[in-house]
């Protein structure tokens, strides 16, 4: 395969969306990401589950929810809101995560960061949270609904994004990769502007939206009106069943890692958010390779003269 980067610094909407169940390993990204939009009886239980796959996966679902305090039906529930088909699904999926554990490929818990911690410690957890932020969303990652933004990003006349706050640096990163391979992006921070703009749009063309909560109403009214005028929408988050998907043709999963006072959400979604980023350039790049290498050789060249001759 020819290389673009040597040189370089589903369908419906609204609906469940239903794919293959979680890979073992993607286990554990599913409780970190769907816990908080649980009742607390699930959360009982996909916490038994994720701590402790080998003894959950020797229980019956009635073993389960008596050790959870909690229901057979919300066992079931649970599996399900976690991508199984069953509870039967769920068990084989413990199994095998706790067949990783055992060959130590498992990573250990980190205690959150310390106002007196020293900076070497600083580094090291935040190093072991962002690893654990992008494994977990590459793990959970839809790649059907990956392939589909790919293909429609690939085709678009123009390409909205929508951002806020942390998100909108994200939204400027996916927009200014997609102008370096001579595509038609816009990043919109202004609420304002982003309403006009994707009033504008129509089919042909995408919206992105990215907010971790997915209830950001400055980024879900924009992809509210370009989903109503026809373009294809895709929404970045971290909560799969948050507002912003009703409208979004494509939901894109992230993961973060555990948040605390001195690392919030705004700091652990990012890294999650700019793996997806990454995946869709890499994707479109590839789509449209043969006008896409040639934008990139421009642009590397009319930047060129900037690094050239540089005091040392």
């Amino acid at each position: 395969m020819k290389e673009i980067f040597g040189n370089g610094d589903g369908n419906g909407s609204g609906g469940v969306r239903r794919s293959a169940p979680p890979a073992p390993a993607a286990l554990a990204a599913k409780v970190r990401t769907l816990a908080p939009s649980m009742t607390r009886s699930m959360q009982r239980v996909a916490e038994a589950v994720a701590g402790d796959p080998a003894g959950c996966a020797a229980l019956t679902v009635t073993g389960l929810a008596e050790l959870t305090g909690t229901s057979e039906a919300t066992v079931v529930r649970t599996a399900r809101l976690l991508g199984y088909p069953g509870y039967r699904d769920l068990r084989l999926a413990l199994a095998g995560l706790a067949a990783q554990q055992q060959s130590g490929r498992a990573p250990a818990i980190t205690t959150d960061i310390a106002v007196d911690d020293p900076i070497a410690d600083v580094v090291a957890k935040l190093a072991y949270d962002e690893q654990q932020t992008l494994a977990d969303t590459a793990a959970g990652l839809d790649t059907a609904q990956l392939g589909a933004a790919v293909s429609a990003l690939a085709g678009a006349r123009r390409t909205d994004v929508y951002g806020i706050g942390a998100s909108g640096l994200v939204a400027q990163d996916l927009t200014q990769k997609l102008l370096r391979i001579g595509l038609i992006a816009h990043a919109h921070s202004d609420p304002h502007l982003a309403v006009t703009n994707a009033v504008q749009l129509r089919a042909g063309d995408v919206a992105v939206a990215i907010t971790h909560s997915g209830s950001t109403g400055d980024v879900i009214e924009p992809l509210r009106v370009a989903f109503e005028r026809g373009a294809t929408t895709v929404a970045i988050t971290g909560r799969p069943d948050s507002s912003v998907t009703q409208y979004a043709d494509h939901v894109l999963t992230t993961s973060t890692s555990r948040e605390s006072e001195l690392r919030p959400a705004a700091m652990s979604s990012r890294t999650g958010q700019l793996l997806v980023v990454d995946c869709l350039f890499v994707g479109v790049a590839q789509r449209t390779y043969e006008a896409a290498a040639p934008a990139l050789a421009a642009s590397y060249e009319a930047l060129a003269h900037r690094h050239r001759n540089v005091p040392r």
